[in-house]
């Protein structure tokens, strides 16, 4: 019998609330934190708009010695595992070292860090790391310094897939979990906003160029034209539930059900798009049916095609309109390797709480054949939720969290 793994707790980084308790309020509320970049000059760009973590200053959080080894992103980071261990209730130094790891999803974020060596190298010349060695190195810094921080020293990894990486790391905190190790700190937290970044963002071909936060990401709608970049993320604290229950954690906030991923085949092949089979692999992990299914997050590309090929595999699965689907992320952005994780958090809460968030400003496509929660939050009995994740490159991730007392 596979063990059970739950989430006890964990720390949000979001544009539109730092820390778990404003992020809901914000989400529920439909208050977004998307608006015009703030973090450099956009204005000469075509695109202008982000989600930003406002008024986050490093030093309130953070040791005065970590700011000059760390950037933005990773500071974020750093905040978010230590509001998780705080919400788990897990003193780090409590517990076997050895029995405590770190997986972390890395994606856009390396990019502000290579920024600043190029133009140290730029400045100073061979005796700094070239910025292709530095972004390179990046992808290990959210995890190791986490681990550091905490005295973590069980196994540890970095997983990129893009906007699903912060599925997958869970995926693999509960691999290790039933192989043995006590607790994970797992999720991501991702963010690119600086010129080199921005650049490299723009260049694939989905942000949107509208200037007004009210228009510019809207999934499944007939307007739709791109998404709105974000930076942020969450990370989870993850624990076999036996364990959980005798160190006192109680049932937690849910428990990681099912898991499934799936690669999209080579473009021009013609093969058929593997975003259902991830979800179908989810579903079937969980030891569910799809009518046990309560509410779907949605990936949310706000771009036609790949608007098209979600709510396709949804309708399929499920029926035209026959469960609830929301994007609470038209509130932050997308996140990239944080984004999946923040959407988890957000259906381990909608689980708690009984109510589904809304997906603001979007007027649905009828076409589309969904039922997508828009303008206010919806209070359903919520048992279970499927959340849905696509990584540029042909990434698909699906994950379904199931309520505590339905365990």
């Amino acid at each position: 019998m596979n063990t059970s793994v739950i989430v006890t707790g964990f720390g949000v980084t979001a544009p539109n609330g730092l820390g778990t308790r404003d992020y809901w309020s914000a989400t529920l509320a439909g208050r977004s934190g998307i608006d015009r970049v703030s973090r450099f000059d956009a204005g000469r760009y075509p695109s202008r708009l982000a989600g930003e973590v406002s008024g986050f200053a490093a030093a309130d959080h953070l040791p005065s010695r970590l700011l000059p080894q760390t950037d933005h992103m990773t500071r974020l980071a750093l905040v978010a595992a230590e509001l998780a261990l705080a919400d788990a209730n897990v003193s780090p130094g409590d517990a076997d070292s050895y029995g405590m790891g770190v997986v972390t999803a890395s994606s856009a974020g390396g990019f502000e860090f290579g920024q600043r060596e190029l133009q140290n190298l730029w400045r100073h010349g061979s005796r700094h790391v070239s910025a292709y060695q530095s972004f390179a190195w990046f992808y290990a810094v959210n995890t190791g310094q986490i681990s550091i921080r905490h005295g973590m020293r069980g196994p540890s990894g970095v997983v990129v897939t893009d906007q699903a990486g912060g599925l997958d790391t869970v995926a693999q905190a509960r691999r290790l979990i039933r192989k043995g190790t006590d607790l994970v700190l797992a999720g991501g937290v991702d963010g690119s906003i600086c010129p080199w970044g921005w650049v490299a963002q723009m260049a694939g071909g989905r942000l949107s160029r509208c200037d007004d936060p009210g228009r510019a990401y809207l999934p499944f709608d007939a307007r739709a034209a791109g998404h709105v970049p974000g930076e942020g993320g969450a990370i989870l604290v993850l624990e076999d539930a036996e364990a959980a229950a005798r160190r006192g954690a109680g049932p937690g906030y849910g428990e990681i059900a099912g898991y499934g991923t799936a690669f999209d085949p080579r473009p021009g092949s013609g093969g058929a798009p593997a975003l259902p089979r991830a979800m179908e692999l989810a579903v079937r992990d969980a030891g569910l049916s799809p009518g046990d299914i309560d509410v779907v997050f949605a990936d949310g590309a706000a771009v036609p095609a790949l608007d098209r090929i979600e709510a396709d595999a949804i309708t399929a699965m499920f029926g035209a309109g026959r469960v609830p689907v929301t994007v609470p992320k038209t509130m932050t952005g997308r996140l990239y390797a944080g984004g999946a994780a923040l959407d988890l958090a957000t259906a381990l809460l909608c689980l708690r709480d009984g109510v589904i968030p809304p997906t603001i400003n979007v007027t649905p496509e009828a076409a589309y054949g969904l039922d997508l929660v828009t303008r206010r939050p919806r209070t359903a009995p919520v048992r279970t939720a499927l959340i849905v994740a696509r990584g540029e490159g042909g990434f698909n991730s699906a994950m379904v969290v199931r309520r505590p007392d339905d365990e």
